[in-house]
């Protein structure tokens, strides 16, 4: 990660609600606090690294780097998700223990993203991200395509070859009885093509019709103008000279939906922030955080380009182009829906 302190103590909260018990975070070159704040939790089973890339693929030399750690190897389950990734779990008592019993305690589990919209939300406010946006794209349908990426769950005994950022790999050498046990987000096994990665251009996707009947995973990209403006400064994690141009925004800024199921979280998660900042120094690193974000918000809005960009996208319509033709023409339109709610 770089420069999401403002971010982290709700990701780390929520996470805990869900019953994770260790943290391992790779981070670079942050300018806002992220990295002190981090090594201030560092007695509350969080470990921040530095990330051994030496060129920019940062996340795939982190999860390289990850397989080998002790936290990783001596973990029952491990989840790989960035901190704009809340993974919203139906059934039980909403835990990631509820959802492996659900799904039939296979070897992975890969869940669906949702992607959240701006729903034009201007300003950054110091509250938990899960309760401000709650508009999202048709969950079975995103800019045309009925395949949406995942995020995978991993258990202990699954035959790792190597960790992606999205699924894990294995070695297909033992035959089919030998492939691990693999689900969707409804205890289904996942499409036999996305099993062993033998379609390139899908091999993050899946389609999600039905696929995520007992858990989601929210992707809160956008979050406020102002945040995606500093999220625009920082570059991407992956690709050199890349930017968040108006495109990306476009795609997932699609307010088709209203969700607010993950609000069943809310009432627990206010009291574990809480308990974080009743600790001096974490209150005192969060603030600065806080700050540090819109003083950068602030810079680059003094900046011809980034005023541009902000008035730019706050102009924009709200759905991909084409999709809402598409939406209607299937039955899918936001007039065509109920509220999604469990």
């Amino acid at each position: 990660m770089k420069n999401e302190g403002p971010f982290l103590l709700e990701w780390i909260a929520f996470n805990r609600l869900l019953g994770v018990t260790d943290f391992l975070f790779y981070s670079n070159d942050c300018t806002d606090g992220t990295d002190a704040l981090l090594d201030a939790l560092a007695d509350q089973g969080v470990l921040r690294l530095p990330n051994p890339a030496e060129g920019r693929n940062y996340q795939m030399e982190a999860l390289k780097d990850a397989a080998h750690r002790p936290v990783v190897q001596g973990a029952d389950w491990v989840w790989i998700a960035d901190v704009d990734e809340f993974l919203n779990v139906h059934v039980g008592d909403h835990t990631i223990p509820a959802l492996i019993s659900a799904c039939g305690d296979p070897q992975a589990i890969s869940v669906t993203f949702q992607f959240f919209a701006n729903d034009g939300v201007e300003a950054f406010e110091d509250r938990p991200v899960i309760e401000q946006f709650t508009r999202s794209h048709n969950p079975d349908l995103w800019c045309g395509e009925t395949a949406i990426e995942v995020k995978s769950l991993i258990r202990k005994n699954f035959p790792l070859q190597y960790f992606g950022a999205h699924r894990p790999f294995f070695k297909d050498n033992k035959g089919e009885k030998k492939r691990p046990a693999w689900t969707d987000g409804s205890g289904r096994g996942v499409p036999h093509k996305f099993l062993v990665a033998a379609n390139p251009r899908r091999i993050r996707k899946f389609p999600s019709t039905g696929a995520r009947e007992y858990a989601t995973l929210n992707h809160y990209a956008l979050r406020s103008l102002d945040s995606y403006l500093v999220k625009n400064d920082r570059g991407d994690v992956n690709r050199e000279g890349r930017v968040f141009d108006d495109t990306y925004w476009r795609e997932r800024n699609d307010r088709a939906f209203r969700d607010t199921s993950i609000h069943r979280y809310l009432p627990a998660l206010r009291k574990a922030l809480a308990k974080l900042k009743a600790d001096p120094t974490i209150a005192r690193l969060h603030d600065d955080c806080v700050r540090l974000h819109r003083e950068k918000r602030d810079a680059l809005m003094a900046m011809p380009a980034y005023a541009e960009m902000h008035a730019h996208l706050r102009d924009l319509p709200p759905f991909p182009p084409g999709e809402y033709e598409l939406m209607v023409e299937l039955g899918l339109a936001p007039d065509q829906q109920p509220e999604l709610a469990r």
